[in-house]
């Protein structure tokens, strides 16, 4: 009984995953902005769907856990956009790792280890299979964007490089991903919603 309600808590605490939110705008809903929670659900189905083009072995199902886990740490520390100043970025490990700590730490002890070894892994993104989760954390925004006009680029003044670090992962993980993202990053240039 106790571990069903350490289980039951740490479910509940998911819930104010919904109410964090991201630069990225949802363009079918009057591009209000996107929570995490459905950037972790969207995200998930894009390396689903994706998964035929990864060149190395990935597990997908290992895959889809780390996307589903990685951002539940904002539920503490709310999302930094990725395009931020590096101090910012640098600021936010520290206080993700706290709250990783926290968060899975209402699991029953056997679940918090899996759920913070993959966080990490991800975050570390040495593995193939982070890797991979990596660029669909990646190649996301870039498709939203673009099918919005340059959405939270354009708004916030993004700059060509900044994508194609971003991005970077795809490079040999996912050539074809790769080709496309560059060709899709060159138009918004030419559209003016990236800036060199």
């Amino acid at each position: 009984m106790k571990e069903l309600k350490q289980q039951l808590n740490f479910i509940m605490e998911l819930d104010r995953l919904k109410a964090v939110y991201r630069k990225t705008m949802v363009q079918s809903d009057d591009n209000r902005q996107e929570n995490s929670a459905e950037h972790s659900w969207h995200i998930s189905m894009v390396a689903t769907v994706f998964h035929q083009y990864a060149q190395e072995p990935v597990n997908i199902n290992r895959v889809v856990s780390m996307l589903l886990i990685h951002d539940i740490v904002e539920i503490d520390v709310g999302d930094t956009f990725a395009f931020a100043a590096q101090q910012d970025l640098d600021a936010q490990e520290e206080k993700e790792l706290r709250a990783a700590n926290r968060l899975f730490g209402l699991l029953p002890e056997t679940q918090f280890q899996l759920f913070q070894t993959l966080w990490l892994e991800f975050e570390q993104a040495e593995s193939a299979d982070a890797r991979f989760a990596k660029a669909m954390d990646c190649i996301l925004p870039l498709i939203q964007n673009m099918a919005n006009q340059g959405g939270s680029w354009a708004k916030h003044e993004v700059k060509k490089h900044q994508v194609l670090k971003r991005n970077q992962y795809l490079q040999d993980l996912a050539p074809k991903l790769w080709s496309y993202a560059c060709s899709e990053i060159d138009l918004a240039v030419e559209k003016g919603w990236l800036s060199h």
